[in-house]
């Protein structure tokens, strides 16, 4: 019974069907057509693919850019001081660097109410002239040992020795005014 209906559904189609015969090179034709098709796919996908890849190929290389500049800075992060350039220049800091030791251990041992305000201000003046060593010591090892830096950083080693004298100068005239005060008081 199935047959029969099978047989019935293609009686009623039959003049339905495409029966002729394709033209001479079709076959060549389909062939091509789906190469075609396929290569665009190709194209397509392989472009997809492209940008797919494409932010995180950026991304990736920015990380390695980043790892090299960090690494290539640490190599160079040991700065000069005078103390690299010669050993005349390592014992000219060490004389500087003595003296500002005394110099600060004296302030210190001077440090009273009314002397206060002087000191912190001369100790934010050593803060900045610090500062501005660090700038020295990296203009240093950029120069190559340029004379004109050696020359700064001395230069710089000297304002902090006088601020130092000039605040012990100032403290020692507070210290002679503050008595000269109590002398004629109890006179």
């Amino acid at each position: 019974m199935k047959d029969d209906n099978i047989n019935q559904l293609f009686e009623k189609f039959q003049h339905d069907f495409d029966v002729e015969a394709p033209n001479h090179g079709h076959e060549n034709r389909f062939l091509e057509k789906l190469k075609a098709i396929n290569h665009a796919q190709d194209i397509a996908v392989a472009k997809t693919n492209k940008r797919l890849w494409k932010p995180f190929l950026g991304v990736a290389a920015s990380i390695v850019l980043l790892v090299t500049l960090a690494f290539g800075f640490n190599a160079n992060t040991e700065t000069q001081d005078l103390a690299s350039v010669s050993p005349e220049m390592a014992n000219t800091q060490n004389f500087f660097t003595s003296v500002i030791a005394e110099e600060l251990e004296k302030i210190n041992s001077e440090r009273t109410p009314e002397t206060e305000a002087l000191i912190e201000d001369a100790m934010l003046q050593m803060e900045t002239l610090e500062t501005q060593y660090k700038q020295l010591k990296l203009d240093l090892t950029e120069s190559g040992n340029d004379k004109r830096v050696i020359h700064a950083m001395i230069d710089n080693f000297g304002n902090r020795i006088n601020i130092l004298k000039s605040v012990l100068e100032n403290i020692e005239g507070i210290k002679t005014f503050k008595q000269d005060n109590n002398e004629t008081i109890t006179l």
